[in-house]
C-alpha cells in the first residue's frame, strides 16, 4: 500500500512559517547551547532547586485543580448563555488574559491583601491571610490561569450536540448524570487541551505571583521567581534552573498530548 503524497506547502506560506518556527525555536536552542552541562547535576539537584521545582509543582496543580472545579461549570454556564448578561461577563472573564501579570498581583492584593476588599474581612473575622503564603501563589496562578481553561472549554460545550444530552433526560436521567455520563466524556479532548493550558500558564506565572506573594525561599518562590533572583547573582545558574523548567514543560505537555490524541481518536 502506497504512502499518500505529502502535499507541498505554497512558498507564501512556507516562508512566513519558517520564519516563525526559527523565531519560536532559536531562543530554545540558544538556552540550551549555553547551559551548564558540566554543573548542571549539581545546580538542579541542590536544595533551593529542588525546593522552588516542587513548590512549583504543586502550586501550579493546585491551581490547575481549582480552575478545573470552578472553570468548568462558569464555562458550561456561558456556552448555554443561562445567566444574564453573558456577554459582558464572558468579556470579564478574559480580563486576566489582557492585564499585564504585574497589575493582576495588584488586583488580588486589593480584593484579598489585609486591607483589601475582601481581605480585610477575612484577616479580621477569621485570621486568614493570603498574601505572602503558599495559598496565595495558587491563588495568583489560578487567577490568570483559569480563562485558558474557561474559553477552551466554553469551545467545546458550544460545539457539542445537545440532541444526546437531551434523549438522555427524555429516559429520565438527572441532570448530574447526563453532564457527568454524557456532557463531560464527550468535551474530554477540550477539557484536556484546556487542563494543559491552564496548568502551563500556571506553572511559568511570574508577575502576579510575586507581587501578591512575594518570593520567598521555600514558601513562594516558584521556579521562575527562582530563576529571575538568580540571574541577579549567577547567569549559569538561571540557564540550568530555566532549562529544568523547560524540560519539564515540554515532558509533561509531550505526555498530555498523546492522552490528548487518544482522547480524539475515540
Amino acid at each position: 500500500m502506497s504512502r499518500p503524497r505529502r502535499a507541498r506547502a505554497p512558498w507564501f506560506l512556507a516562508v512566513p512559517g519558517a520564519v516563525a518556527l526559527a523565531f519560536l525555536l532559536i531562543p530554545l536552542i540558544a538556552l540550551l547551547a549555553q547551559a551548564p552541562w558540566a554543573s548542571l547535576g549539581g545546580i538542579v539537584t541542590s536544595e533551593a532547586a529542588r525546593s522552588a521545582l516542587l513548590l512549583s509543582l504543586v502550586t501550579s496543580l493546585s491551581a490547575t485543580a481549582f480552575a478545573a472545579l470552578v472553570g468548568v461549570p462558569l464555562a458550561w454556564l456561558l456556552a448555554r448563555e443561562v445567566l444574564p448578561w453573558t456577554g459582558l461577563l464572558r468579556a470579564l472573564v478574559l480580563v486576566p488574559l489582557l492585564l499585564p501579570p504585574v497589575v493582576a498581583g495588584v488586583a488580588l492584593l486589593a480584593a484579598l491583601g489585609r486591607r483589601g476588599l475582601v481581605g480585610q474581612v477575612l484577616s479580621d473575622a477569621f485570621g486568614i491571610q493570603f498574601p505572602f503564603t503558599t495559598a496565595g501563589v495558587v491563588i495568583a496562578e489560578a487567577f490568570v490561569s483559569m480563562p485558558f481553561l474557561i474559553i477552551t472549554m466554553e469551545g467545546g460545550f458550544r460545539s457539542l450536540s445537545q440532541r444526546y444530552e437531551e434523549a438522555a433526560a427524555t429516559l429520565g436521567a438527572s441532570a448530574w448524570t447526563v453532564f457527568r455520563r454524557i456532557t463531560m466524556p464527550m468535551v474530554g479532548p477540550s477539557l484536556i487541551a484546556g487542563l494543559v493550558l491552564c496548568w502551563a500558564r500556571a506553572l511559568g506565572e511570574f508577575g502576579a505571583t510575586i507581587t501578591f506573594a512575594g518570593s520567598f525561599p521555600g514558601v513562594t518562590q516558584t521556579m521562575p521567581l527562582a530563576v529571575y533572583a538568580a540571574l541577579e547573582t549567577d547567569r549559569s545558574v538561571a540557564i540550568a534552573l530555566s532549562v529544568v523548567l523547560l524540560a519539564v514543560s515540554v515532558s509533561v505537555l509531550v505526555a498530555l498530548r498523546g492522552r490528548y490524541l487518544r482522547a480524539q481518536a475515540s
